[in-house]
């Protein structure tokens, strides 16, 4: 199609052929006619060169971490010869909005590149993609249609842990320990009447409660996960701007957790509470490990109820889990009961909380007096807590270093 400037010198070849035809100028005859000719001689070099093609991206070498510039290549398979500079690639990044590359041709072979700096982690899907093809003049243009649906894949930046701060064991109320059983366990599979003869323990309670008569657990043998790591996307307690943000520390925190877990061969799970529900088991380093950097590095705070809500439903994973680690910025009295709670069913539950205080615009302030409350309260219960604050060592903090003492 014709482009803006192959429209005014087609109008203006046009005009200034009519106007020697007017006035019976022959010196203005040759103008216009050469100023239409060279439009259509555009647009006929174009619709020669306009054939389909492919691109190939590529986006470096090994994996990408947050905060890394990102060097994106390109290069376009076309059936035939291009000249150098015909071609511009626009694509259509989430988050960037178009980068257009000049695509020149380099030892036979069409090239580009350009580079996103300091990519924040995410998942960055590539909308759309096109290449643009234009005369040497600017006069004619036409734009092809390129394969797009890749995503750019940017991971958090964890850290080792060869100890984490729960490893000395968490002990209940009067110092007893305790211990982890097997990963299987009986689960919750449906609810029936009562009958004589059987033992009240099995009785469930909050149906009883409902229809007015006894109901009992029908319980299945199940695998259980050995520990889950449960990152919790409230939005609501999101402070600070991304990348700095109590977020982005809560990813850190729980990515950091669950690699220490899967290289120590424990059977782990990454659960978040999101929109999603995402749910991944992590039993070795290959495909699990993956898909569960995958869902961290594309993990937003977009869940729609509490993270107490999610440890409210006995069937779910984290209910499920022999030990439980909670990465919030969000701690309520209901959280502080629920972890309590699982303490004394004789159930391990680990808090690493991100202190959102640390985050204000106006600089760190002093803890809330009802965290630190309900912070006491899950020491005293038996629940290891690390606080996490702006500009902390990771490693320090998790490893066991610094736990919580560090209220004050």
């Amino acid at each position: 199609m014709l482009t803006d400037r192959g429209r005014w010198i087609l109008a203006f070849g046009g005009a200034v052929y009519l106007a020697a035809w007017a006035f019976g100028t022959t010196v203005l005859y040759p103008i216009g006619l050469g100023l239409v000719l060279a439009v259509a001689a555009a647009a006929l070099w174009v619709r020669l060169l306009n054939r389909p093609m492919r691109v190939n991206r590529a986006l470096g070498q090994g994996d990408h971490l947050a905060g890394d510039d990102i060097p994106v290549r390109l290069e376009l398979d076309v059936g035939g010869r291009m000249p150098s500079g015909a071609l511009t690639v626009v694509e259509r990044i989430a988050k960037f909005g178009e980068v257009e590359t000049v695509i020149l041709s380099r030892h036979g072979r069409l090239r580009g590149s350009y580079i996103l700096d300091a990519v924040p982690r995410g998942r960055y899907p590539i909308e759309s993609a096109k290449a643009v093809l234009e005369d040497p003049f600017g006069l004619e243009r036409v734009e092809i249609p390129l394969p797009a649906g890749e995503s750019v894949l940017v991971y958090p930046r964890l850290v080792d842990l060869d100890a984490l701060f729960s490893d000395s064991g968490a002990r209940a109320l009067e110092g007893r320990r305790l211990l982890l059983r097997r990963p299987t366990g009986f689960d919750l599979h449906s609810v029936r009447d009562y009958e004589q003869g059987e033992s009240l323990r099995r009785v469930h309670w909050p149906t009883t409660a409902r229809r007015g008569h006894l109901m009992v657990k029908e319980l299945e043998d199940a695998p259980r996960d050995e520990t889950a790591v449960l990152l919790d996307g409230d939005g609501g307690a999101v402070v600070g701007i991304a990348p700095d943000n109590t977020f982005e520390l809560q990813v850190r925190a729980a990515g950091s957790i669950l690699k220490a877990h899967a290289a120590k061969g424990r059977r782990a799970a990454l659960i978040v509470n999101g929109a999603s529900r995402a749910y991944q088991r992590v039993h070795s380093f290959d495909g699990d490990w993956l898909r569960a950097l995958e869902t961290l590095a594309s993990v937003e705070p977009d869940a729609p109820m509490p993270v107490a809500s999610l440890l409210a439903d006995e069937a779910g994973p984290a209910s499920r889990a022999l030990e439980l680690t909670v990465v919030t910025a969000s701690l309520t009295p209901r959280l502080a009961e629920r972890l309590a709670q699982r303490v004394f069913q004789r159930h391990a539950a680990t808090l690493v909380y991100v202190d959102p205080a640390s985050f204000s615009a106006s600089g760190p302030v002093e803890p809330d007096a009802g965290v630190t409350g309900q912070i006491l309260r899950l020491e005293r219960a038996g629940v290891p807590v690390a606080i996490l604050r702006r500009g902390d060592d990771l490693a320090s903090v998790l490893g066991g270093d610094r736990l919580g003492a560090a209220v004050g």
